[in-house]
């Protein structure tokens, strides 16, 4: 990964970075590399991301085809 340093802005060049190696899912997997997981949890997590990632596309389509509301914001309540 690469990042260049324009005008001696180091501080813009390292905001680059991280937005880089946030997009790449860096942090993501230094976060799950922390502690050994054993497969049954791996397994276990892995199926729950699966279930709520399911249940996310069907209620952004139900939502696209008006039978849902949309979902509220901050100011919205």
């Amino acid at each position: 990964m690469q990042v260049l340093v324009r005008d001696n802005n180091v501080d813009q060049a390292l905001r680059v970075l991280k937005k880089k190696m946030q997009r790449e899912g860096l942090f993501r997997e230094m976060r799950e590399r922390r502690s050994y997981e054993k497969p049954s949890e791996r397994r276990v997590r892995e199926k729950a991301q699966a279930v709520a990632r399911q249940r996310k596309a069907a209620r952004k389509k139900l939502q696209r085809e008006g039978l849902v509301a949309g979902a509220r914001g901050k100011t919205a309540r």
